[in-house]
């Protein structure tokens, strides 16, 4: 393309700018050539006339499209050059909060001053196993990188990671080591990675400090080497220093701090333990108060200095040297606190012997005061001759106290890092290693010094190493893919690296100047200028004469040579060392008595780890200056040097560039020019300068297809081969052919190029949109005439029709307004004839009324008076009662109230419940109902009484008139003559009118009383009853409001139950995982100790020993009797220990139990002792009659006697059995029921009862029958020989028959066993009685305890009080009862087992009864069958089978063989699920029916040891491990569904319930069972996240499942590993679909519940939405809109997968609602403020850090979309301010939900499963 092409108008380019570096601005006008300026307009619409020169041409710095702006890797920019590079990572760093970004092998790391929640274990295990290129830049890609690299190739590793003071070097170290500590993390239980991770704050406090640049920054460079083994596991590290700033332990500049270990230590000085350091505050000391501030905002030095001796103790550092380190630390800030005294001559000084510091430093070093107090103002003079001892000057006495500080210091670091070393070294063969250098980068200051110049030349050797990696990788990459390529011309460091340590150099100039006795700074320098003034990269100053000036690869350095030689020589004075060597303390003795000369206390450590590399310098050793001196810091550090880059050139080095975005430590905030200063220091613009001159932008063939496939002709899209398309593309678009080659995999471009493309690709999608708007437009102008032309004919329809419809309304309104009218009018006169009519009835019947109500009036007023009369009297009667009655009822209420206060006590009580409440609000209802009527009768009597005294003063007013008239009437008829007596009657009617008034003023008096008690009593009762409505709506309030609580507490407590069951059961799930892991390393631990044992020989193979351990892992069964003891501790283990300590009857229950069996074991004690003596004597006296009683015939009739009487007891047992069934068949049928009745229970029992005493009478009654024949035959006989008249008197009826010979010897015999059987009886009477006996004495010993105890306790009350008397009766009177009732709860206890006892008697001896049954019914037809004629011939009835499977106990192995070890699933296609399960139950079945509790025992343990064996087996074996989780779990539902527990029997049929276990509980090994469930399915899920996870990311982001979507954009050097066409590890999301339907059928087909199913894929689901979404978050470039609409289209295809499986009510939907969430999140838009609201509301289950990330993180893939704002994610942070979000960003894809096994019985019964022949199982029997 020509230069007109490219400045053209509207094109963006970089001019410089004086305050941003670089300024953006576009052309307003095309460019043509010849033109002496630039048209352009900046970003604040200025014009501006930018000069160009026309003779260079040099015109500014093209500006990449913004698509390309932000990418992860700065080689993907088209235009790669310094203005793109700084604006990209401004970009990055400030609007998308990104710190890391690529530059080609370089990770470029900006210090975000801020801490980011990027660094947790779910960020370390998303980016482990990744590759580089598939997630966004991070330190851990990088160390991911290296760790794959180690591995793949076999090669050692290095991780070199510089910058400047305070630009993040030691956290970027950090966190690498922490990635390998976690990745690769300790095969044994050394736990060495966490030693390498606690060797960090240890460094950090003896090696960092504050600067003004940053707040931790590293005074030393340090290269940590961490070995791996073969299996890439950490067994080790070492560590080598450089360079350790000693030089401020002395001094500090302003706002500097010491080494933080200082401050550490002062701060803890309060400890008893440190109180002997005589240590206060950092203020106090000279050392550590020269910058002034002596703390750190944000930082608690002591809380520093415990985590850095915790890390000491890791490391193992005894606690005694621990002490001595701080002590050392200590005397040095007491060396800087001594009080040097100048004395009069200026020559000398001295030091006061009373120093208190100089005191603490002798004792804390353990030297000797005086002579440090000497040799500290004095030094030494060796001469040949003499030796002369000289006073030295007070500036010469500082100078040599500083250098011994910081000399002590220097060897105190030296030793700290050899021990850790030591901590840190393993025994085993070292594999391979990664190396993690940290080291200072490139330095410049006002001042520098001899440390700039050794830092800066040890980054000039970093920079050749750098430079000459990236040209390598660069010549490779271009061979590899077969280009032309010439050789390019980089900067080659070669020159300056000469002038500082060739001979005659800097370094070498000033060692030999160093050796010169009066050598000084500025003869150095003089020797510099005269040497080195004609070297391009050495100047000297114009205004100084001791400077010198280096042009560095990065800048030109000006170091000031004062100090120079001081600090190369490093001189410490002898005789101050040889005191130190003396110390008494054996720590600071060994410091200085390892100084060895030859090498620098930094560099033992490296000494150590060479060793362990074989590696051959490519230049020869330098050889040293003088063997015979000490060699100088120079010296060392150069050497040191060269040994790090022999290291760093035989590894694989990975470039970590941390860079310091502003000197202020403000986070976020980005200064150009500090930036470019680092990113020209730092290599960063080399790489990309190198990568410029050749072809910097790489496009796969495939990815470039993908991009630019609108640019392809349609003709072209027929060829199928992409790599020929791509040619012709290119070829016909891009004229020139050097802008590109063709490589083997990929198309490389020149700079430029690609933005070409993309303006082209972006014009061809212009003019697309251009057409597509035209249309569109069309389209939707003929869409608005058509509706517009609707619209107007509806409206005139519409007009018209309303104006018809308003002229019909007017005609009919006038008709309407004249029938109104006439109607109104004929109203109007109506209503006035009516009012006068009204008008004059009314004054006639008020006129009339007038005149009634007159006379009424007066025959109303005369009978109201004597009415007054006759109730004033009574009102004074009833006053007079009143006040007595009002007497009476004080003293009743003072009574009542007594009562009342005793009432009052249980009100209160009782008034606190709301059933109370209630009823008292019912009451005070009523009450006020009442008082309301009471108020109105009191108002009625008030409106009486009114009336009454009305009546009474018209009378009186009448009276009075006719008093007067006749008054004057008399005085008229009779004249002055009766005046007087007038008078005096006038004087009488005053009296009674006085009287008269006052009687009415006291009535009114007593009414005003009355009616303002009655008034004050309405309104308390008024009051009252509003209280009482109000406190009835409080106390309804306060029962809603408890109401509610109480709903709103029981749904918060059930929530919280069922949370802290799932966090319970969640936990017990990862107990039994942890307890598999722990049980597979302990096989592979006896695997490998069994191969190390092996020798030539016989050994015993551990196998049997192994079965013998897993035996014991599994609890045993037992069918004996349980003692109470055992009860009582069963019954602890069962309510739980805090309820079991609370339990006192329990407790003294167990005392109790202790004290009889311990009296029980004296007993049987004494008894056996007793039977052996009896035992014995009973040995000696029967032997001679043991010897006559022998005999054969005997024993013949003594078994013939014994059977008649078994078979008569055995038919009587028949009988008794036959009615005990019919018994219990009736009562079945009535009661249907699947147990037992207490009734029948009881009746069975009784007829046991019954027949054993019957059975015991029968017995006895024919021993003695017996007895008496015989007794009888021996009288007959006697009296044949001696009396023949004894027959008369024989009573006998059979005495006279003749007796055989043979019936003779019978009897005899029977007499014989007959006297056996009595003498058995009588010695069994005889012990029972001795027994007896003994239990009396025993009983008798103990009444008689009892008696001494009960005197004891009446002596010690008698001498108490009454009151205690009572108190200690009431207490032995407890304590009885107390023992009573635990007597009475274990007789009842006895009872209950007894009563279980019998019943498992009962139901052995009927199945033993009816298998008798069986035999004899065998044996009689067998009988008759002989006894018929031999024609006749009887069918012999077969036995139902009945569910059970029977085997020998040697047969056990060959079962477990055949149906668990070798048995495959495919063996039991078509056969019933889970038949191996079912198997197994019927042998279990068996071994319950015959009581063998060690074949139970045997059986179940071999089953589970051989499940666990062929799972550990088969680890990887999907189809298997499901195979026997459903035979796992389907085993263990049927020990719950036949375990006779009715919760468990609610759905078994009756035959079903025959199946059950009768004799053995097997609840145990059911949690033995379900642990092994567990196990299995956690192993299960496993093998299936094993085989989805690879195809996740590929299936969920990167596949296209939309054709033609999504587009791919420039990756850069970090190719993504799936962009490869057809690759091996890209997959489409039908092959998730399809692996899930292996899985499902798979399942299915194997019989696993349903409920396990639904559990199992809600954890792959979880699986797949945690880490698409991980993926998400941690990659920019599939946040887009095309890739949300395809991971929305993906997540609906799963969704109509989980529906037509029928798993839609897993939750799985649920659980991906995040995914859906943030697929949701990309596609909708985001400008403004509603769309924010739209987002929040809408993103609930995204928390606010992962929307801001995917945000952050959001990238248009075309120039049509557009970027998130800063100001629209800063408003999406304001308005989830109010989240309580969880802090972590990524999910944990690990995590896995507890499983539930729900019960699931099988409606199989055990008798209809069928045994196929495959599985060789011949030697199992039918039952």
């Amino acid at each position: 393309m020509s230069v007109s092409e490219l400045y053209s108008q509207y094109t963006r380019v970089w001019i410089p700018d004086p305050d941003e570096v670089w300024r953006s601005a576009e052309l307003t006008k095309d460019y043509k050539e010849g033109d002496k300026s630039l048209q352009l307009r900046l970003e604040d619409d200025t014009i501006l006339q930018y000069p160009v020169d026309v003779q260079s041409n040099q015109l500014p710095f093209l500006r990449n499209p913004d698509i390309l702006v932000g990418e992860n890797d700065l080689t993907a920019l088209s235009y790669l050059h310094e203005p793109a590079v700084l604006h990209n990572l401004k970009v990055r760093f400030l609007e998308s909060n990104h710190i890391y970004t690529y530059c080609g092998i370089v990770l470029v790391a900006i210090n975000p001053y801020e801490q980011l929640p990027i660094y947790g274990q779910d960020v370390i295990y998303a980016y482990s196993g990744q590759n580089m290129g598939d997630m966004d830049p991070h330190i851990f890609a990088v160390a991911e990188e290296a760790y794959k690299q180690m591995a793949r190739d076999e090669k050692n590793q290095s991780i070199i990671v510089s910058g400047e003071s305070g630009a993040g070097k030691t956290v970027s170290a950090k966190y690498a080591m922490r990635y390998f500590a976690t990745v690769g993390g300790s095969a044994s239980d050394t736990n060495i990675e966490e030693k390498v991770l606690a060797s960090s704050p240890i460094m950090e406090a003896i090696g960092n400090a504050k600067t003004t640049r940053n707040d931790n920054s590293s005074r030393f460079g340090k290269y940590i080497q961490i070995g791996f083994d073969k299996r890439y596991h950490i067994i080790g590290a070492n560590m080598r220093t450089y360079l350790l700033e000693k030089s401020r332990v002395v001094f500090q500049a302003d706002d500097e701090r010491n080494y933080h270990i200082f401050y550490q230590l002062c701060a803890a000085a309060s400890l008893p333990e440190f109180k002997e350091l005589a240590l206060t505050c950092a203020e106090d000391f000279f050392y550590t108060s020269q910058g002034g501030n002596t703390s750190i905002e944000g930082v608690d030095d002591a809380e520093d200095f415990e985590k850095t001796r915790q890390a000491f103790t890791l490391l193992g550092v005894r606690e005694s040297h621990q002490i001595s380190i701080f002590k050392i630390i200590a005397s040095i800030l007491h060396l800087g606190n001594l009080e040097i005294q100048s004395e009069r001559d200026g020559d000398s000084c001295s030091i006061s012997p009373q120093d208190e510091h100089l005191n603490n430093f002798c004792r804390l070093l353990g030297v000797e005061h005086s002579q440090m107090e000497h040799w500290l103002c004095h030094r030494k003079l060796v001469t040949t001759s003499e030796t002369y001892v000289k006073t030295m000057t007070l500036q010469q006495v500082v100078n040599a106290r500083d250098a011994l500080a910081k000399h002590i210091y220097a060897q105190l670091f030296g030793w700290i890092v050899e021990h850790i070393n030591m901590a840190l070294h393993t025994a085993l063969k070292q594999h391979s290693f990664i190396g993690v250098l940290d080291i200072y980068g490139f330095e410049t200051f006002e001042v520098n010094s001899f440390e700039q110049f050794c830092i800066n030349y040890a980054n000039e050797k970093l920079q050749q190493q750098f430079n000459s990696h990236v040209f390598k990788l660069e010549q490779e990459e271009y061979m590899k893919e077969q280009i032309p390529w010439t050789l390019i011309d980089f900067y080659d460091n070669q020159p300056c690296i000469d002038l500082i340590e060739a001979k005659l150099g800097i370094l070498d100039l000033l060692d030999e100047e160093c050796k010169v006795p009066k050598g000084t700074d500025q003869n150095w320098a003089q020797k510099l200028y005269d040497r080195h003034s004609g070297s391009q990269h050495f100047q000297k100053p114009r205004m100084s004469n001791t400077a010198f000036i280096v042009v560095h690869f990065a800048d030109k350095v000006e170091y000031l040579s004062d100090g120079f030689l001081e600090k190369n020589r490093d001189t410490v004075y002898e005789e101050q060392i040889n005191i130190l060597k003396a110390s008494k303390f054996p720590l600071v003795a060994d410091l200085f008595h390892d100084d060895k000369d030859s090498v620098p206390a930094s560099s033992t450590s490296g000494k150590s780890s060479s060793s362990k590399i074989n590696i051959r310098s490519s230049r020869p050793p330098l050889k040293a200056s003088n063997k015979e001196h000490k060699k100088t810091v120079g010296h060392q550090f150069r050497t040191s040097l060269h040994l790090l880059m022999e290291t760093l050139n035989a590894t694989t080095p990975h470039y970590v560039r941390c860079i310091k975005p502003n000197d202020e430590k403000l986070p976020f905030h980005f200064d150009p020019k500090r930036a470019v200063q680092q990113l020209r220091a730092c290599g960063v613009l080399e790489t990309i300068r190198i990568s410029a001159a050749g072809y910097p932008s790489r496009w796969a063939y495939h990815d470039f297809f993908n991009r630019y496939r609108v640019l392809v002709k349609k003709r072209e899209l027929a060829n199928t081969d992409k790599k020929a398309i791509c040619k012709s593309v290119l070829e016909s678009l891009i004229k020139d052919p050097d802008k590109f080659q063709f490589g083997r995999t990929k198309i490389f471009f020149r700079a430029g190029q690609v933005a070409y493309l993309e303006k082209l690709r972006a014009d061809k999608f212009r003019a697309a949109t251009i057409m597509i708007q035209k249309t569109v437009r069309g389209w939707l102008q003929r869409v608005k005439y058509r509706r517009l032309k609707r619209a107007t004919l509806t409206l005139q329809r519409y007009c018209r029709g309303y104006l018809a419809r308003r002229l019909a309304e007017r005609l009919r309104r006038t008709r309407a307004a004249m029938v109104v009218q006439k109607q109104y009018r004929m109203r109007r006169a109506r209503l006035a004839y009516q009012r006068i009519r009204r008008a004059a009835v009314v004054i006639q019947a008020f006129a009339r009324g007038m005149f009634v109500r007159r006379i009424y009036h007066q025959v109303l007023r005369e009978h109201k008076a004597t009415v007054i009369q006759k109730h004033a009297r009574g009102w004074m009667a009833h006053r007079r009662f009143q006040q007595l009655r009002g007497a009476a009822i004080v003293i009743q209420c003072a009574f009542r109230r007594l009562k009342a206060k005793q009432e009052l006590k249980a009100l209160k009580i009782e008034a606190r419940s709301a059933e109370h409440l209630k009823r008292l609000n019912v009451g005070m209802e009523n009450k006020v109902v009442q008082l309301q009527r009471r108020l109105d009768d009191q108002n009625k009597e008030f409106k009486m009484l009114s009336e009454k005294l009305l009546t009474v003063r018209s009378t009186h007013e009448v009276e009075v008139e006719t008093l007067k008239k006749e008054l004057a009437h008399y005085q008229q008829s009779q004249g002055g003559d009766s005046s007087l007596r007038l008078q005096e009657e006038l004087e009488s009617l005053r009296t009674e009118l006085q009287r008269a008034h006052s009687e009415r003023k006291i009535l009114e008096d007593a009414h005003t009383r009355e009616k303002d008690e009655l008034r004050k009593r309405v309104a308390d009762l008024e009051q009252e009853n509003a209280l009482l409505k109000d406190e009835k709506e409080q106390l309804n309030q306060i029962l809603c409001q408890s109401k509610d609580e109480f709903a709103q507490n029981s749904v918060k407590e059930n929530l919280l139950m069922k949370k802290e069951l799932e966090e319970e059961r969640s936990r017990y799930q990862n107990l039994v995982k942890e307890y598999s892991r722990l049980e597979q390393r302990y096989d592979n631990l006896r695997d490998e100790m069994t191969i190390i044992k092996q020798t030539p020989g016989h050994r015993r193979n551990p196998s049997n020993q192994s079965s013998l351990e897993s035996d014991s892992n599994y609890p045993s069964i037992s069918t004996s009797e349980v003692g109470d003891t055992e009860d009582a501790l069963q019954q602890v283990e069962e309510i739980g220990l805090e309820k079991a300590a609370l339990d006192m009857t329990v407790f003294l229950k167990l005392q109790k139990r202790v004290r009889e069996l311990e009296q029980e074991r004296k007993k049987l004690q004494a008894q056996l002792e007793k039977r052996e003596q009896q035992d014995g004597k009973k040995v000696q006296e029967d032997q001679p009659k043991n010897d006559m009683d022998v005999d054969q015939d005997a024993d013949l009739a003594y078994n013939s006697l014994k059977r008649q009487e078994l078979e008569s007891e055995n038919k009587k047992l028949k009988n008794d059995l036959n009615e005990l069934r019919k018994a219990m068949a009736d009562q079945a049928t009535q009661s249907n029921s699947t147990h037992i009745s207490p009734d029948s229970y009881s009746l069975l029992l009784n007829q046991l009862k019954l027949a054993n005493e019957e059975l015991e009478v029968r017995k006895e009654e024919v021993l003695i029958l017996r007895t008496q024949i015989v007794s009888a035959d021996q009288r007959r006989l006697a009296g044949k020989s001696t009396e023949p008249n004894i027959n008369a008197r024989t009573s006998w009826p059979n005495s006279e028959k003749h007796v055989d010979q043979e019936d003779a010897i019978e009897a005899y015999h029977g007499v014989c066993q007959t006297n056996r059987l009595l003498e058995a009886q009588l010695q069994a009477q005889s012990r029972e009685h001795e027994e007896e006996v003994e239990g009396l004495k025993a009983q008798v010993e103990a009444l008689k305890e009892e008696m001494d105890k009960q005197q004891q306790t009446f002596c010690q009350t008698l001498l108490l009080s009454p009151e205690a008397q009572v108190e200690f009766g009431v207490q032995q009177e407890i304590s009885r009862l107390t023992n009573e009732n635990l007597d009475l709860k274990e007789l009842v206890e006895k009872l209950e087992k007894n009563e279980k006892k019998l019943k498992k008697q009962l139901k052995i001896y009927m199945k033993k009864v009816q298998d008798l049954e069986a035999a004899q019914a065998l044996a009689q037809s067998e009988r008759k069958r002989h006894e018929l004629n031999r024609q006749v011939t009887v069918q012999r009835k077969e036995k139902d089978f009945q569910g059970m499977l029977e085997y020998h106990k040697e047969d056990e192995a060959l079962l477990i063989r055949n149906l668990v070890t070798d048995l495959k699933p495919q063996m039991l296609a078509g056969t019933v699920p889970c038949l191996p399960a079912y198997i197994l139950y019927m042998c279990i079945r068996h071994a319950d029916y015959i009581n063998d509790d060690v074949k139970v025992h045997s059986l179940l343990t071999s089953t589970i040891n051989g499940i666990k064996k062929v799972l550990k087996k088969l680890n990887d074996d999907f189809e298997m491990t499901s195979f026997w989780l459903a035979n796992t779990c389907r085993l263990l539902h049927c020990l719950k569904q036949y375990s006779g527990d009715e919760g468990f029997m609610t759905q078994n049929t009756a035959k079903q319930n025959e199946h059950c276990l009768k004799n053995f509980d097997l609840t145990e090994y059911r949690q033995v069972l379900s642990d092994l469930s567990i196990q299995i399915y956690q192993q299960l899920i496993k093998i299936a996240e094993g085989v989805l996870q690879p195809m996740i990311v590929s299936a969920m982001l990167e596949n296209e499942s939309i054709q033609g979507l999504s587009g791919v954009k420039p990756t850069g050097y970090r190719k993504r590993s799936s962009s490869m066409a057809d690759g091996d590890n890209s997959y489409c999301l039908e092959a998730i679909i399809r692996q899930m339907n292996s899985f499902h059928t798979v399942m299915c087909d194997q019989g696993l519940d349903p409920e396990i199913i639904l559990q199992v894929f809600k954890q792959l689901f979880y699986m797949i939405n945690a880490v698409t979404l991980n993926n998400l978050l941690l990659r920019k470039d599939v946040c887009s809109w095309s890739t949300g609409m395809q991971l929305r289209y993906n997540i609906s295809q799963l969704e109509e997968w989980l529906r037509g499986r029928n798993l839609h009510q897993s939750g799985a939907v649920q659980i991906m609602e995040p995914l859906i969430q943030a697929a949701q999140l990309l596609q909708l838009k985001k400008k403004t403020p509603e769309d924010a609201e739209a987002i929040c509301s809408l993103c609930t289950s995204l928390s606010t850090q992962q929307i801001v990330k995917i945000l952050n993180l959001y990238t248009p893939l075309n120039e049509f979309e557009e970027r998130v704002t800063v100001g629209f994610i800063r408003t999406i942070q304001a308005q989830l301010q109010e989240r309580n979000d969880p802090q972590q960003l990524l999910l944990d894809f690990k995590h896995m939900f507890p499983v539930l096994f729900p019960f699931n019985p099988s409606s199989l019964t055990m008798d209809s499963i069928h045994i196929p022949a495959c599985l060789n199982l011949e030697f199992l029997n039918e039952v």
